[in-house]
């Protein structure tokens, strides 16, 4: 039977109000499957309309399935960008070595996926647009669970009661909800408001990344170019035969620059000093990130929580276990954690659907965030000597991965919805 198909009971019966914060990747996704087991779904996202466009991110493993239950796969094949040739490039610019992406990636020929972010976040927002509420250009401000209306959410508060989680907004206006996701990112204001500062539960993994679009000055199409000298990186990815390519610089800090985060002149101006002597196509990269829009700076880290709910409050993706960009598991684990915490959702109450949800994903969160260590080490060596070294296995790759060769990430078996008795 298709899991689609066993809807039907559980869709028609009347549902718990749910507010969701983020419309990125993991809340639509939790919206798409909480609406299906008969949950009233309201999303609130700060921007002004769904994200389109963004760098390309990586569907994997189970978060295969996921999509695949959805019905998106054949939209996102469509979608596939079909990196066909990843080179690596000494610090004076000459080759190491152009082998497939997969050698590296430790993806799946013809299996695993990769897209434009924005093409995922544009196919779940339309497989829910219909069955959602949407309040876009609006956010949190509070989150009160004492079950007195009216009193700010401060972190203090939380209590455990039966009335629910009241919410201000932003905009103006407050409701309330049977419960609350936190879906909003690795940044994530609900986490703050539930569990506290940001500080307690990010784990800096020694790097800072800017990524930016810019003109594609060498003609790239299906490739991506990477310059690396120890401590830092430069990378132009493109994913078709674009005018414009994703530009990337990496660097090795030992401490955030905190300074930095809030200010782009501040950010803008880093770059220009660690890259300063950098050769090859940087110099070009570095005056095209002082006039790009759409610059984001960000240190390199992860999100490790000892619990994701507290009371009728939870938190899903990024915001509860933000695995970095060097595990290639992001996009994965936000899908995968979505449709684990719907599923756990679906027939049981809040106190006992949070556990379960803990229970049954943490081992695949913890297994996949694990991977980090390979992810530097293979992209962003930090001494001559482990650049040489790094160097030196790339040019015994070859053109194709073996599967021995590939890192491995973690697999988790997905429980089937639950079909209700008529």
């Amino acid at each position: 039977m298709n899991p689609s198909d066993q809807l039907t009971d559980i869709r028609s019966k009347p549902g718990r109000t749910v507010l969701i914060s983020g419309a990125g990747i993991a809340g639509p996704a939790l919206a798409y499957w909480l609406s299906r087991y008969g949950y009233t779904v309201t999303v609130v996202e700060k921007a002004a309309a769904p994200r389109s466009g963004g760098y390309p991110i990586d569907i994997r493993g189970t978060a295969l399935d996921v999509v695949g239950r959805m019905g998106l796969l054949p939209r996102l094949r469509d979608a596939h960008v079909d990196l066909r040739r990843l080179t690596f490039l000494e610090g004076d610019g000459s080759e190491v070595t152009s082998l497939h992406p997969h050698s590296v990636t430790g993806g799946v020929p013809g299996r695993d996926l990769e897209v434009r972010r924005g093409d995922l976040t544009d196919a779940l927002y339309a497989a829910v647009r219909d069955d959602v509420e949407f309040l876009f250009d609006d956010s949190i401000d509070t989150l009160d669970q004492s079950g007195q209306s009216g009193q700010s959410g401060q972190s203090g508060q939380y209590g455990h009661s039966g009335h629910g989680v009241d919410v201000t907004f932003r905009g103006g206006g407050s409701r309330t909800f049977d419960l609350v996701i936190g879906a909003d990112g690795m940044h994530s204001h609900t986490r703050e408001l539930l569990f506290g500062p940001e500080e307690q539960f990010h784990r800096y993994l020694g790097y800072c990344f800017a990524v930016f679009t810019m003109r594609n000055t060498l003609g790239l199409s299906h490739e991506t170019v990477m310059w690396n000298s120890p401590g830092r990186a430069a990378a132009l990815y493109a994913v078709a035969d674009d005018d414009e390519v994703h530009a990337f610089l990496n660097f090795a800090r030992p401490e955030p620059p905190s300074h930095a985060f809030r200010d782009p002149q501040a950010q803008r101006a880093l770059l220009t000093e660690v890259f300063a002597d950098a050769g090859w196509q940087v110099p070009g990269m570095l005056a095209a990130a002082r006039d790009a829009q759409d610059l984001f700076f960000d240190a390199v880290g992860q999100i490790r929580m000892p619990r994701w709910s507290s009371g009728r409050v939870a938190l899903v993706g990024d915001a509860a276990y933000a695995p970095s960009f060097l595990t290639g598991q992001g996009t994965s684990l936000a899908l995968v954690g979505a449709y684990m915490l719907a599923r756990s959702l679906a027939d049981r109450d809040h106190v006992t659907g949070f556990a379960a949800y803990e229970h049954d994903t943490r081992g695949f969160v913890t297994t996949n965030q694990q991977l980090v260590g390979a992810g530097g080490a293979t992209l962003f060596p930090t001494t001559a000597q482990a650049l040489r070294q790094r160097n030196d296995r790339l040019r015994g790759l070859g053109a194709m991965p073996s599967a021995e060769g590939r890192p491995a990430h973690s697999a988790l078996t997905l429980p089937e919805p639950p079909v209700q008795p008529a």
